[in-house]
């Protein structure tokens, strides 16, 4: 199974946004940060703001931030909602008359891909957002991001969130 390359910029925006709490970060800087297509990412955060992922703000200080808590954003609704075309092969998309495939009406290898792709979702529907970037203070750092603040437990000292 290969994602798209849109799915894999929506994943990273997302990432961008909730590692990157504070501020308003633009279109611009996120694909400058990722060298990615300004344009590309431009249809993936209309597309994100659409689904209620994130929110756009507008004017001379706007930009973007999550639209819900990262806590709440499960990364296999986020490849559903981005990907158009989940087939693994071409006999898994729509029904064709006649069959793409002379074997499609004795196979079972499309039931078996299926199979292989709840499972794949399945797996994405365990993490959320806030899951893949619970390393936050070294995302930020590899994303040249100003340090998130460390968390202090009362009776624990100084304790990092998501080391």
């Amino acid at each position: 199974m290969r994602l798209s390359s849109y799915t894999d910029y929506a994943l990273r925006l997302l990432m961008y946004l909730a590692v990157r709490q504070e501020g308003l970060p633009t279109i611009s800087e996120v694909a400058q940060v990722y060298g990615i297509s300004k344009n590309h990412l431009m249809k993936v955060a209309n597309d994100l703001g659409r689904g209620g992922y994130i929110e756009t703000v507008r004017g001379r200080n706007g930009g973007l931030r999550l639209g819900r808590p990262a806590e709440l954003i499960r990364i296999g609704d986020v490849v559903r909602y981005t990907e158009e075309e989940m087939a693994i092969v071409d006999c898994m998309g729509a029904l064709q008359d006649p069959p793409l495939c002379r074997l499609s009406p004795a196979c079972n290898l499309r039931s078996a891909l299926h199979e292989a792709l709840q499972a794949f979702l399945a797996v994405l529907d365990d993490y959320t957002l806030a899951d893949i970037v619970r390393h936050r203070r070294s995302m930020a750092s590899m994303l040249g991001l100003p340090q998130p603040p460390v968390l202090h437990t009362l009776g624990q000292g100084a304790a990092e969130q998501g080391s």
